[in-house]
């Protein structure tokens, strides 16, 4: 039985292990279609699409995918995935970190310190003035 969530014909390294301090987000190198129930992903180099290069999510990783639109923390990925399928926690916890690791080799996905992203949107925000300065 295939558990891959993520099939390509070549198999790529696998970097460290997702972490809980860790939140990730797609790639802005990517394009993505959902075609027949299925998810297609499709790296953009250069402007162009590499067609070499298609990968295909089951739908556990489909719906991971959906929920990556936005930046999103570990735990919250799991979360949404025990929530969809009522699996365990451990088993949630296995399938979306299986899924990180093939997508980070493969640059479909980006991982940010939830730190950075903290400072990122505190930046963001207009920082309050002192009272009396106008």
């Amino acid at each position: 039985m295939d558990t891959s969530l993520l099939q390509k014909a070549e198999f790529l390294e696998t970097p460290r292990s997702p972490q809980l301090e860790q939140v990730f987000v797609r790639s802005q190198a990517v394009v993505s279609r959902r075609v027949a129930g299925e998810t297609l992903i499709v790296p953009v180099r250069g402007k162009v699409g590499d067609l070499a290069s298609i990968y295909s999510f089951n739908e556990t990783g489909s719906l991971i995918w959906q929920t990556l639109e936005a930046p999103k923390p570990l735990a919250d990925l799991i979360d949404t995935v025990q929530q969809e399928y009522a699996v365990s926690h451990e088993q949630a916890e296995r399938d979306v970190k299986q899924f990180l690791n093939d997508t980070l080799v493969a640059g479909l996905v980006e991982s940010r310190e939830e730190v950075a992203m903290s400072a990122m949107n505190s930046a963001s925000r207009p920082s309050p003035r002192p009272a009396g300065l106008h």
